[in-house]
């Protein structure tokens, strides 16, 4: 069983605790997290910046291959491509899930989709995460 609030306090000090990213849901082959927009995580138009939202996935792909990897291994993004589909105004919360295209020895691919209050798909995340060995 992998402790949730664990990982929830490896975050906090960090960027994403900054950010204010919530894990709800770990598992190996998924995690979901939430975030609220807050003014200070927007653009002038008062919605999530794409640099954000970009982050907010990096993020739960990280966690997603930090669940997998063997014992005393590191991982590293080395690519990502952001898809953004929708707005997400300042005071909502955004919604993101993560799930493996590949999990495997030396490279894993995540896709991050992230969804509105509403479930409207604002963002398309894929990135590659290096599993860096002991």
């Amino acid at each position: 069983m992998i402790d949730v609030q664990a990982l929830q306090q490896r975050l906090e000090p960090l960027f994403p605790g900054l950010m204010g990213v919530t894990l709800t849901e770990v598992s190996p082959e998924r995690v979901v997290a939430t975030m609220k927009v807050r003014p200070d995580l927007c653009t002038a138009g008062s919605i999530l910046h794409g640099g954000a939202f970009m982050a907010f996935a990096d993020t739960i792909g990280a966690v997603a291959t930090v669940v997998n990897l063997p014992a005393g291994a590191r991982t590293t993004t080395i690519e990502s491509k952001t898809n953004f589909l929708g707005a997400a105004p300042v005071g909502s919360t955004v919604t993101a899930e993560c799930t493996a295209f590949h999990r495997g020895r030396t490279t894993m691919v995540w896709q991050t989709q992230i969804r509105s209050e509403q479930g409207k798909l604002c963002a398309v995340v894929t990135q590659t995460q290096m599993v860096l060995p002991a």
